[in-house]
């Protein structure tokens, strides 16, 4: 059974809203019967791949000991650095591993349980998670609307919903609005994105006048970008209905993306969650670490270089493969040159208040975003084929 594709998931997804309408309509508490739901669901979920199901379940249990490892002695560097380890190691070897074909280690939501755990290891470090047990870091970890497509929580926000009982009437609306978001992202995935998807067909440039080749890659990165969002999107939209169904306000994923006036702007709408744990957690402290050691001599290049690093990273979170790593480089780029124009350009400091300059910021925005997704699909690579001897 696959979440949020199969008709099973959702015969088993309308038995478990069923029971926690008829908890949660009654003013009692949904975080055990979540979690409880949750385990009967990730059981179905790797019911016919027993070997992913003794994986994930065997991370599960070495999160939650790599949490209570740093959660004994927060200020311990030798607890930190071996909680990172079990948290990022089974990440690094399933992707390695994949890059070889031999998938080793993984599992499907592995990238997402990975982030949620290095979040409570590092916001343990930090003090900004003062106690967290073993049954809250696995009632936080394996809550099955965002196993395995997101959108990224925060351990502390999440485990606040959990544990609030919430009157008749709050509930009754957030379980409408579940509803609601729930056919919206089947909407988006088995009828927009299916259409699209249809019209997505990457070939070699060919032997046409070359502004008819052009076109044709130019539809075909439309037609991938467009598929990606409303299928990424559906599939944040129905995690966030089920969610809401448990009680648990999951946060959103998209803020419509194509409409952004930067690249900055873009990251600030695309995979919001994602974008956000980078920032927190990659950009931020890479950054901090820099100027601490005056590595770069100005805050912009500073910036620059936390950009490209972060950027990168995100790539090979996707994948350790040559589309996915040059779309995490080429996006880091764009940051990097964004974050230079807007504090070095004159220019740009006049007039990007100007609604003349929005549009055409606006414009350029989307044309490099889909060029970005020729990257990510692949269909570059297979573009060069009919170019390069």
């Amino acid at each position: 059974m696959s979440f949020y594709v199969d008709p099973s998931f959702f015969v088993l997804l309308a038995l478990v809203a069923a029971g926690a309408a008829f908890l949660g309509l009654r003013e009692r508490p949904l975080g055990a019967y979540g979690a409880v739901a949750s385990v009967a669901m990730v059981a179905c979920l790797f019911s016919r791949t027993p070997l992913q199901g003794g994986l994930a379940a065997g991370y599960l249990a070495l999160s939650c000991a790599a949490v209570q490892l740093i959660q004994r002695n927060p200020s311990s560097n030798k607890r930190f650095a071996l909680s990172l380890t079990m948290a990022i190691a089974p990440l690094v070897i399933s992707k390695v591993s994949a890059a070889f074909d031999n998938h080793l280690v993984g599992f499907i939501g592995i990238s997402y349980l990975t982030f949620k755990t290095i979040q409570m290891v590092i916001e343990s470090r930090d003090g900004i998670i003062k106690q967290l047990g073993v049954r809250d870091t696995f009632m936080f970890l394996a809550f099955f609307p965002t196993f395995t497509s997101g959108p990224i929580d925060r351990s502390t926000r999440f485990l606040e919903d959990a544990h609030r009982v919430r009157p008749r009437d709050e509930y009754a609306g957030m379980l409408a609005r579940g509803i609601l978001l729930l056919c919206a992202g089947l909407a988006y995935k088995l009828v927009i994105a299916s259409l699209l998807f249809a019209h997505y067909s990457p070939h070699p440039w060919g032997s046409d006048p070359a502004w008819i080749e052009l076109a044709r890659q130019v539809r075909d990165a439309y037609a991938y970008g467009l598929y990606l969002f409303f299928d990424f999107a559906g599939y944040s939209l129905m995690a966030m209905g089920a969610s809401r169904m448990l009680g648990i306000d999951t946060p959103r994923n998209f803020r419509a993306p194509f409409l952004a006036i930067d690249i900055k702007d873009f990251w600030n709408r695309w995979h919001i969650t994602l974008s956000q744990w980078l920032r927190d957690f990659v950009f931020m402290r890479l950054a901090r670490f820099l100027m601490r050691r005056k590595v770069m001599k100005t805050r912009l290049r500073t910036s620059q270089c936390a950009y490209l690093a972060n950027m990168t990273l995100m790539g090979a979170w996707h994948g350790l493969t040559p589309a996915y790593l040059l779309y995490g480089l080429y996006h880091g780029g764009l940051l990097a040159g964004t974050e230079a124009m807007q504090r070095k350009w004159a220019f740009y400091r006049t007039h990007h208040d100007r609604l003349w300059f929005k549009a055409a910021s606006w414009f350029l925005t989307l044309q490099l975003t889909m060029f970005g997704f020729a990257l990510f699909s692949g269909q570059f690579f297979v573009m060069m084929k009919g170019i390069l001897p």
